[in-house]
């Protein structure tokens, strides 16, 4: 079927490149335009009219700010931009490729139905269901070495474009790609590409062959459910990474035990910080040295709440469903809250703060004057992660954050945004952080008027460029209810991590009616929300300083920062003197806080 649709492909297409050819100007990224025909040239062979070494380095096409295969022809005037492996989106092209390759070698050896095969932030999986049997760490040799066959043979990637009732014919034979069609596809057509005897629904785009992946190397394996429901099939996951040299394959194994050395799960069982239980996966069992680290960092952040007018609450943990709906997430989230029944009425553990802050704003009239409201809450938080998902301190079901709401009127954006900035740069910079900074803005689905998101976004632009770090604008990428600032921090092995959050949110308080009373008597005046966390989740950001610090923890938050030892019975008396007499000095400065031992 595949090598009829394929000779039909390519009637069409040379029939285009015969009768709708016509000349086009490609635009590349330093202006110059070069001469090409529609239909007929492709990126690659631009590359190669530009130099042999491009081309042969360029893992993937831009065409239109859209990645291109390189061997599929242009269509119309257009911008090009050759993307190499550097480019985060040419890594993601590559692994992609690559996964196929893993892909073709796992239905080869396993014989079983593939299912979902994309690219991950540092390398690929492919995920396969088995009717039988397992894999095992023992098989990864084997798949390697026919991976690298595979590569040797350099196959082509061929892209086709074909009807959904077609494809679900080409696809009977696994139930995991029917799906898929039925339950995402809502297209007449969309593509698959084929590499060897692998034909893959996919989107692509892909390299040009098999032979651009230069190395690649099998890592782990682990099993999972269909798109991570517990009630679906259980599938087995095999991941990979590849590189375009081998040199940066070393270098990626150096990385792995380096990271190995610093994970915050053995480094809490070994410094008796923290450990898990089945009786209740996902919470954490904090013991006294990392509980001293735990509310250490709690009160850091209460400290620089004081100095920034922040007003700490306590709200409940458990609401009415009606809370939920109201402020949408029962619809569209309900599957990650605890919900139980009491009384013939649905109750849920909360999830986040920000419904609750709603209420407590919304209890009595607000004046101009009260404004901006600054909500600060460590509330204990519960979500229903899947058991599959629970990655130590990284991936919890039960944390606590440093949730903050700010309620202020809209010309407040600005200055409540500077805030926000210098609090994290203060916070980051006592931990060794740095960072960087994205404004995510208007995606194309957003709810409220455009001109308050015009502003809005203004303003944010405004407190970034007056904060004085580097930033950059990622456009479109913006939550349908409001734009954001993305932090990201590097740890000291140039990881990013994702903790501090700084998000503007128009719709939750048209949601839950909140208004105020402005200068002119106007008691509907409607407050904009700045949801911002520093820390995020304490137990993800524990987890982070576990590895950024590799267990050597500063001494403001060591949990045993000096050991007083006896050096015989005589001295016990002065040894515990000296124990009770610190602790009691060092009790109200957390910066200070001593943990003692006496030792005999």
């Amino acid at each position: 079927m595949y090598n009829k649709l394929k000779a039909e492909h390519d009637s069409i297409l040379a029939e285009k490149a015969e009768k709708d050819s016509k000349p086009i100007k490609v635009t590349l990224p330093d202006g110059k335009q070069v001469d090409a025909e529609s239909w007929k040239t492709t990126p690659y062979q631009i590359a190669c009219g530009i130099s042999q070494g491009l081309a042969d380095n360029t893992v993937v096409a831009k065409v239109n700010k859209v990645v291109w295969d390189l061997d599929r022809p242009l269509e119309e005037d257009c911008t090009l931009e050759l993307l190499k492996f550097e480019d985060e989106e040419a890594q993601a092209v590559y692994w992609h490729s690559s996964a196929h390759i893993m892909g073709e070698a796992m239905e080869r050896v396993y014989g079983g139905c593939l299912c979902y095969g994309p690219p991950i932030e540092n390398g690929f999986y492919y995920d396969m269901y088995l009717e039988e049997g397992g894999v095992s760490s023992n098989d990864f040799s084997s798949l390697e070495a026919l991976c690298k066959k595979i590569i040797k043979e350099k196959q082509a990637f061929e892209r086709l474009e074909i009807k959904k009732e077609t494809l679900l014919e080409m696809f009977k034979y696994n139930k995991f790609k029917c799906r898929i069609l039925n339950e995402k596809v809502n297209t007449p057509t969309t593509t698959v590409y084929r590499c060897g005897p692998l034909i893959d629904l996919c989107r692509g785009p892909h390299v040009r062959h098999t032979g651009k992946i230069k190395t690649l190397k099998i890592h782990k394996n682990s099993s999972t459910y269909w798109e991570g429901k517990a009630d679906m099939e259980t599938l087995q996951r095999i991941y990979g990474i590849s590189f375009p040299d081998p040199k940066m394959l070393k270098e990626w194994e150096k990385f792995q035990e380096e990271a190995k050395n610093r994970d915050h799960r053995k480094i809490g069982r070994d410094q008796e910080l923290y450990f898990f239980h089945e009786l209740s996966p996902g919470s954490c069992f904090f013991l006294p040295k990392g509980a001293y680290i735990y509310n250490t960092l709690i009160d850091f952040i209460r400290s620089e709440y004081r100095k920034r007018g922040f007003q700490e609450v306590v709200t409940p943990n458990i609401y009415n469903s009606r809370l939920w709906v109201t402020s949408g997430h029962w619809q569209h989230y309900s599957d990650n809250m605890f919900s139980f029944e009491v009384e013939k009425e649905l109750f849920a553990l909360k999830p986040m703060n920000c419904p609750g802050h709603c209420l407590m704003f919304d209890h009595r009239p607000r004046s101009w004057r009260e404004l901006p409201l600054r909500i600060a809450d460590f509330g204990v938080l519960h979500r229903n992660e899947l058991s599959g998902a629970l990655t130590g301190l990284t991936r919890v079901r039960r944390f606590q954050q440093d949730d903050a709401h700010i309620f202020c009127a809209m010309e407040q954006i600005e200055d409540e945004i500077k805030g926000c900035l210098d609090f994290l740069r203060t916070v980051y910079s006592i931990f060794g952080f740095s960072f960087k900074l994205n404004l995510s803005t208007r995606p194309e689905k957003f709810l409220g008027d455009i001109e308050v998101w015009n502003q809005a976004e203004k303003q944010l632009e405004n407190s970034l460029n007056e904060f004085g770090e580097k930033w950059e604008l990622n456009p479109g990428d913006g939550a349908f209810y409001g734009p954001k600032i993305d932090i990201q921090i590097k740890d000291a092995i140039g990881r990013y991590h994702q903790c501090a959050t700084i998000q503007l949110d128009f719709q939750l308080p048209i949601r839950f009616n909140l208004t105020f009373v402005s200068p002119d008597g106007d008691d509907k005046k409607r407050p904009v929300i700045i949801h911002r966390a520093i820390l995020g989740s304490v137990e993800r950001m524990i987890a982070i300083l576990t590895e950024n610090y590799g267990g050597k923890w500063p001494f403001w938050l060591s949990p045993r920062q000096v050991m007083v030892v006896p050096v015989g019975p005589t001295c016990d008396e002065y040894a515990q003197k000296v124990k009770y007499s610190s602790n009691s000095t060092m009790l109200n400065s957390w910066w200070t806080s001593i943990w003692i031992q006496a030792v005999h």
